[in-house]
């Protein structure tokens, strides 16, 4: 009962497909940006079943994955398939989310045009930037939406 209130409370809210691809690619970036610094951290730490990925000797770092995905949807997009509206629209804007969080959490990377992921400049402001701009784009482009969400939540522990 409660998905098909959500999904009734998504719909409401996301009549404009517009506002609807803006919300999946922001929360698409938001969630691969925590996943790919939790996935890093453990890398270094050494623990879990994360490895970095190499060519012989050469580390490919995820902003690579990044801007290829960024490159595939700009060539969808420009073609317009899957543009205009329905799921293969969702999930270009998802996969644009996924691309821009792999490019954009390496940005000291080709900043600097070293590797100082895990340096003082390589962390601070941008991990601050980046996870306030990705809150704020979702709360843009979603608010209403969760904001729904959340009073149906309170509306039924009441209730109960």
């Amino acid at each position: 009962m409660f998905g098909a209130i959500v999904h009734d409370l998504y719909r409401l809210h996301f009549k404009d497909e517009r506002r609807e691809r803006h919300f999946l690619a922001s929360i698409a970036f938001l969630i691969t940006f925590g996943a790919v610094r939790g996935i890093t951290a453990m890398i270094r730490a050494g623990v879990g079943p994360f490895q970095n990925v190499v060519a012989g000797t050469t580390h490919i770092h995820h902003l690579v994955w990044g801007i290829l995905l960024l490159i595939a949807v700009g060539y969808i997009w420009l073609g317009e398939v899957g543009v205009r509206s329905g799921w293969a629209a969702n999930l270009t804007a998802i996969a644009f989310g996924v691309g821009a969080a792999l490019t954009l959490d390496e940005f000291a990377l080709w900043l600097n045009l070293q590797d100082v992921y895990w340096e003082r400049q390589g962390r601070v402001s941008i991990d601050a930037v980046l996870i306030f701009l990705s809150l704020l784009s979702a709360g843009v482009w979603g608010g209403p939406f969760l904001a729904a969400v959340g009073r149906t939540l309170v509306r039924r522990r009441r209730a109960s």
